[in-house]
């Protein structure tokens, strides 16, 4: 503006012209300096968050193709979108960041503020974070599935559902049990892989010993090549042979590997049938009452 104009002008329009002018020079600054900065921030952002998108869609196609259908398959694409999640947080949190300091904002009060009122939820919700979690890991190391029977937290039962904060358990008896996933330190799963059935059987001490292993073995046979439990078995019935020698009593034991939640069929239906054996060969039982499961145990079957 020239400078006797200036002088000619009215003070108020002189400022306003000055302020003007100003405004002009920050705009022009901003278009070149600022806006390419910004720009370049924003469209950086977008390309990461497509890229961790498709790359963690890409890790969750490739998984659940190596895995059947089923349950595993929702647990890698809960995954999944738990880890897009918290890398769509993090590279935007950083842009907004970057975004506030191209702008000239001072980030330092920003920071102090945003640090007291995370400390503040942090230890309000300490409980919520370890259930968070533990449940990620659950997940990511598959510990168990929807429809196993496990033991955690003192309680035993079959998994209804999971998520990342709970594990909803239901025991025999119909009642459910809601266990946080913070409280879960050891996890017994007694349906991965295979289950085993351990039976003792006691007959009286004067009987044959080879004759009730063979008896015993037979029976063994004769289900296993029954149709309607061969699916259920993994292996054949096993019978090492006298475990406990009593007061006028043997105690012979037998060994099933059965499927997931089928060792209870197999393990009634063989009773049943050593049972009937015995009454068919006339083999004196040792105690009446003292063919029985006493233990259950799972792990895995040998190559």
């Amino acid at each position: 503006m020239n400078p006797i104009l200036g002088y000619l002008l009215p003070p108020e329009t002189a400022n306003l012209s000055a302020l003007l002018r100003d405004w002009r020079e920050d705009t022009m600054t901003f278009l070149r300096h600022d806006l390419p900065k910004l720009v370049l921030v924003l469209v950086g952002a977008f390309v990461l968050i497509r890229l961790l998108r498709a790359i963690t869609r890409r890790i969750a196609s490739l998984q659940e193709k190596k895995l059947p259908p089923g349950i595993r398959t929702g647990q890698v694409r809960t995954l999944a979108g738990v880890i897009t999640s918290v890398g769509i947080f993090v590279i935007l949190f950083g842009a907004t960041l970057q975004v506030l300091s191209i702008l000239g904002l001072n980030l330092g009060p920003l920071l102090a503020s945003a640090g007291i009122a995370g400390l503040a939820i942090g230890f309000g919700a300490q409980t919520l974070v370890k259930d968070v979690i533990n449940g990620f890991f659950i997940l990511l190391e598959d510990q168990f599935n929807i429809g196993d029977v496990i033991r955690v937290a003192g309680v035993k039962g079959t998994v209804e559902s999971m998520s990342l904060r709970r594990t909803t358990l239901r025991d025999d008896d119909g009642t459910v049990h809601t266990v946080p996933n913070s409280e879960i330190r050891i996890v017994s799963n007694t349906t991965r892989d295979w289950s085993q059935v351990i039976l003792r059987v006691t007959v009286a001490y004067s009987e044959p010993s080879d004759r009730i292993v063979q008896l015993l073995k037979k029976v063994g046979e004769e289900l296993r090549n029954d149709s309607a439990f061969a699916y259920d078995m993994v292996s054949d019935v096993e019978v090492p042979g006298i475990d406990r020698l009593g007061s006028g009593e043997a105690e012979y034991l037998v060994l099933v590997k059965t499927r997931p939640n089928k060792q209870y069929a197999v393990s009634r239906e063989l009773r049943r049938r050593i049972k009937q054996c015995f009454q068919q060969n006339n083999i004196q039982a040792g105690t009446p009452g003292r063919l029985y499961v006493v233990d259950s145990g799972t792990g895995t079957p040998p190559l």
